[in-house]
């Protein structure tokens, strides 16, 4: 069977910290480390909260800010957003590959994303990529997250399509792992080469 979909995944595939010292010079002024100030952010209930919808993405930075006994005002939320994700650049080449893909009608593409409430605006006003995807899948408003199975199902209604019609693209090996119970081709992205290298093969087999 043919692979008609190719959903990707943002944080860490598309959106990548290709520079740690913006990150890592804030947690400074908190005695923090890289990866102490990452969990301040993503790796907490709160975030999680957010990430499906039970908290909206301001809620969940507040919270941030006063762990870290940081004014919760707009302005000072923008500032410490703007110097955490410092070092995080779009993969503007893989983006101009999706919109090839739409361009000669080869596959409908998708995002799928654990991510806030805020994230469609970014994807339209920041990065202006949403025209990249067909589809846009965000955790906080389906109310479920990667790897649970019911968010692929839920893709996967949406979508109109049999699992073993898509290829997933995410960094998490869990979140493939799920994909694939569920009969998705999945790959694991680690290396941006030889994950588009699959992706490539994987839709010239399927040709």
């Amino acid at each position: 069977m043919s692979i008609k979909v190719v959903i990707f995944d943002l944080g860490g595939v598309l959106v990548r910290t290709e520079d740690r010292a913006p990150r890592t010079t804030l947690g400074l002024r908190f005695d923090k480390n890289y990866i102490e100030m990452d969990k301040i952010v993503f790796g907490n209930e709160s975030s999680s909260r957010a990430s499906t919808g039970k908290i909206s993405a301001r809620e969940h930075m507040q919270n941030v800010m006063r762990s870290l006994a940081l004014p919760e005002s707009d302005e000072s939320i923008q500032s410490f957003y703007d110097e955490f994700f410092g070092g995080d650049k779009m993969d503007y080449e893989i983006i101009n590959y999706l919109r090839s893909l739409q361009k000669e009608g080869k596959c409908t593409t998708a995002l799928l994303s654990n991510a806030w409430d805020d994230l469609r605006g970014l994807l339209i006003n920041k990065w202006e990529i949403d025209d990249a995807f067909d589809e846009i899948f965000i955790s906080a408003e389906m109310g479920v997250a990667k790897p649970n199975a019911r968010i692929y199902e839920m893709v996967l209604e949406k979508l109109g399509v049999a699992p073993e019609e898509t290829v997933f693209v995410d960094d998490f090996i869990e979140n493939i792992e799920a994909a694939r119970k569920l009969g998705m081709y999945g790959i694991h992205f680690q290396d941006v080469d030889v994950a588009m290298g699959e992706l490539k093969e994987l839709l010239g087999k399927s040709a």
